[in-house]
């Protein structure tokens, strides 16, 4: 399991795509392989070099906890600015809030 809050941030270009195969995070295409961090071991995000890791990756009780950059648009809904936590319980894409609705066509 991993546990992961959002640190919003207006970034109109970009966007966050999340993929949990057992201990490995695929963020944006690129693997972030979480199996050899040790219970209690604290991982600066400096370590890593993700952009989009907003602090330290810790596994506490078997958890993995991360903090992610979320980018959002202009007109992200509430949901994408004051994103709740996630829990990552299984494998596959991970569901993201709506951070760039599409526009409506003008008339």
């Amino acid at each position: 399991m991993q546990q992961s809050p959002f640190t919003p941030q207006f970034r109109p270009e970009a966007s966050l795509t999340l993929h949990r195969t057992g201990e490995v995070l695929t963020i944006n295409g690129a693997d972030l392989d979480l199996s050899v961090l040790p219970e209690g071991a604290i991982l600066p995000a400096s370590a890593v070099g993700c952009e989009w890791l907003a602090g330290p990756i810790r596994r506490l009780e078997g958890v993995l906890h991360l903090t992610l950059i979320l980018p959002h648009g202009a007109e992200a809904p509430v949901e994408a600015r004051f994103p709740a936590p996630l829990d990552i319980d299984g494998d596959g894409p991970v569901a993201l809030p709506v951070t760039h609705p599409a526009e409506e066509p003008k008339a």
